[in-house]
């Protein structure tokens, strides 16, 4: 019983310094919230900046992912978005579709010009407008119409402008393909799969 006694005893001196602690910290909290907003409100903030080559990091740019970061997105959704057409999974192609665009165009945010090792730039918001107005499109409306033959030959019309692209940037072991496998395989493509309800 001297045993439980000791223990209880210190575990309520334990919880009462905690509980002192906590006390202390939160009646000098106030003060020190309204110091760090006064602190802000003295710098300017200025909008994200998007380099086409990192020259000294600022606070701004350590927060962008590199451009490669987005691409894995896109290809990952792009991949997607070919077996989800070939099962017939209509609303599946859409959903990857749009994610397709989105990262795409998260991509050119980050990194919106690129310049040639001979000087020359690339303007890749023009490329991905292009590419959005005319292959993109293509796909677009092979989905919506329910067409697995003009969706393939869109798809395919597709990753050769991505190659375009790439050899513009000089990236031209950048070699897209159909994809042999989706990208992830948590996902069922069946249209018809009944199972989770």
């Amino acid at each position: 019983m001297k045993i439980s006694t000791a223990l209880c005893t210190s575990a309520l001196i334990g919880t009462g310094t905690v509980l002192g602690l906590l006390l202390m910290a939160v009646s000098q909290w106030p003060s020190g919230v309204v110091e760090m907003q006064a602190s802000a409100a003295e710098k300017p903030t200025s909008p994200l900046e998007t380099t086409n080559a990192p020259s000294v990091p600022s606070t701004n740019n350590a927060l962008l992912p590199d451009q490669s970061h987005a691409m894995v997105d896109v290809g990952y959704h792009f991949a997607n978005l070919w077996f989800a057409a070939d099962k017939e999974n209509w609303p599946l192609a859409k959903y990857y579709l749009e994610e397709t665009r989105s990262h795409l165009n998260w991509a050119v945010r980050i990194h919106p010009v690129r310049t040639t090792k001979a000087g020359g730039e690339v303007d890749l918001k023009g490329i991905l407008q292009a590419i959005d107005n005319s292959f993109l499109s293509e796909i677009d409306g092979a989905i919506t119409n329910k067409d697995t033959i003009k969706f393939k030959a869109a798809y395919r019309q597709t990753l050769e402008g991505c190659y375009a692209c790439h050899k513009a940037c000089e990236k031209s072991f950048l070699r897209p393909q159909i994809p042999s496998a989706p990208s992830v395989s948590i996902l069922n493509f069946d249209p018809h799969a009944t199972w989770p309800e």
